[in-house]
């Protein structure tokens, strides 16, 4: 084993599983597999996370929170949805480029396949708080009122779409030079008429 501190072990072993689900799948990621790569004992990783699911969730969780951490920190940063909004898809868009592996499990892994009971992604803590805030937004005549998952939607599901094409490689420019149009775009959707 490599010297590390076992401290270190929990966040390398999600680190190996998230690469290799996203280069292998899930479902053909072996914890052995796991602690291969990861260069742990398998009763590190019995210890920490249980089994391969308890790894999946961990993982699930971490990122979820990094998203999380992210949001209230852009609503901090940026006063208004139009700001706020634009903050966060560079935000998807800059995690789609700079971390896939992490981008592809969050928004592509069919986690209720392998977490039951999990909730989806989008009814994950950062996409309450965006659709919390777009429902202030609505609230206080900053947008049109329309149902909050129709707005959420029109704000990020372009962007959500560009992120897969993206990643499956179908997109082969980088995010950032879609952003001001998609932006756009999805603005017009909600913006006052």
């Amino acid at each position: 084993m490599k010297n590390q501190t076992t401290k270190d072990r929990p966040q390398r072993i999600l680190d190996t599983a998230l690469l290799l689900f996203y280069n292998s799948g899930y479902f053909n990621t072996s914890v052995h597999d796991i602690q291969h790569a990861a260069d742990v004992s398998i009763g590190s990783i019995y210890h920490h996370f249980g089994n391969k699911q308890g790894i999946a969730r961990a993982l699930y969780h971490h990122l979820a929170d990094q998203m999380t951490e992210a949001v209230f920190q852009i609503m901090a940063e940026n006063a208004g949805l139009y700001r706020q909004g634009r903050a966060f898809l560079d935000y998807l868009f800059a995690m789609a480029e700079t971390a896939p592996a992490a981008m592809h499990y969050i928004l592509c892994a069919r986690h209720q396949e392998f977490m039951p009971g999990e909730k989806s992604i989008c009814s994950s803590k950062p996409f309450e708080r965006i659709q919390q805030r777009i429902r202030q937004a609505m609230d206080q005549g900053e947008i049109r009122k329309l149902d909050p998952a129709i707005a959420s939607a029109a704000l990020f599901g372009g962007a959500i779409r560009l992120i897969h094409l993206r990643l499956d490689g179908v997109l082969d420019r980088p995010l950032s030079d879609c952003a001001a149009e998609t932006w756009q775009c999805a603005w017009r959707c909600v913006a006052l008429q």
